[in-house]
């Protein structure tokens, strides 16, 4: 069968006939299409917002690191300002702070509650260091607080970093997994969508073969009937999809997965992209269809 993108896509008022526009064949594949590509955009979003919250938390991890210092009284003070000392003369350290009693309750709050024994706990003091641009060497700072501060120890938060990263190419491995099964079941739809309209339109094929019609002819009738409605549907998919993202409530405070489950800048380019895959794999799909029918049927 010869193809022509541009008759195609402009169509033929003739041909157009031939096809019923009514019938289930045809609101399965609007429907299934246009299912398809709003779950699409979801998953497509939620890859986005899975990355963008991925990176912040990496990268703010990576920018920061934590000195616990284990001491008690006058020892405590002198190991902590040596322990600055050493910080504040280190390549690659922007700063570091003393994190105060009361933030460190803060932080163990929603943990071990409010009622905290707080004099009675050994509770590390914490030195909060922000990193620079400057890269940092880790265990040539180890050894320099071994040697001034013995109490002292840090994390790099290094052991953290891993796991979030994980997490999110473990997740970005689902959604596009995901995303390969809804094209995989949109293909299997528009087969038998195909088969079903070609089979339930047996007699018109019969007429057009008698009156000379060329199978290539019948077939391209029915392609593009079958691919347009396919590329509608994922266009009203797609839309209704990006209405839902919009609205989606979100909670940019927490920075958390809700703040990420929105679209930005370029990101709403890539939802565009779904209908035009969905109409390519529909016109793929039924031309093979429309084929093996028609050799098939004589």
């Amino acid at each position: 069968m010869s193809f022509n993108p541009l008759s195609f896509l402009l169509g033929d008022a003739t041909s157009d006939q031939v096809v019923p526009p009514k019938g289930n064949a045809a609101w399965l594949t609007a429907f299934a299409s246009a299912a398809m590509a709003f779950i699409a955009v979801f998953a497509l979003t939620l890859s986005l917002a899975v990355g963008r919250l991925a990176d912040y938390w990496s990268l703010d991890l990576a920018r920061t690191a934590t000195v616990q210092i284990v001491a008690e009284g006058d020892d405590l003070t002198a190991q902590s300002l040596a322990a600055l000392r050493v910080l504040q003369t280190t390549p690659g350290v922007e700063s570091a702070v003393i994190i105060d009693k009361s933030e460190q309750m803060a932080l163990l709050e929603p943990w071990l509650g409010s009622n905290l024994p707080v004099d009675t706990l050994p509770i590390p003091l914490m030195i909060d260091v922000r990193l620079g641009n400057e890269s940092t060497d880790f265990e040539s700072l180890r050894l320099r607080l071994e040697a001034e501060a013995p109490g002292a120890s840090i994390d790099d938060h290094s052991t953290w970093r891993a796991p979030v990263l994980e997490a999110s190419q473990r997740l970005r491995l689902m959604v596009a997994l995901s995303l390969a099964l809804t094209a995989i079941i949109t293909v299997i739809i528009v087969v038998l969508s195909a088969h079903s309209a070609l089979a339930s339109n047996q007699n018109i094929i019969r007429t057009l073969r008698l009156l000379g019609a060329r199978d290539s002819y019948i077939a391209r009738a029915f392609v593009r009937r079958i691919t347009m409605r396919a590329t509608l549907g994922a266009v009203l998919g797609m839309v209704l999809a990006m209405v839902a993202v919009v609205i989606f409530p979100g909670q940019p405070e927490t920075k958390g997965l809700l703040s990420g489950m929105t679209l930005s800048g370029a990101d709403w380019i890539y939802p565009i992209f779904v209908p035009i895959l969905v109409g390519i794999s529909a016109f793929a799909a039924s031309r093979l269809a429309a084929r093996y029918h028609l050799h098939a049927v004589t």
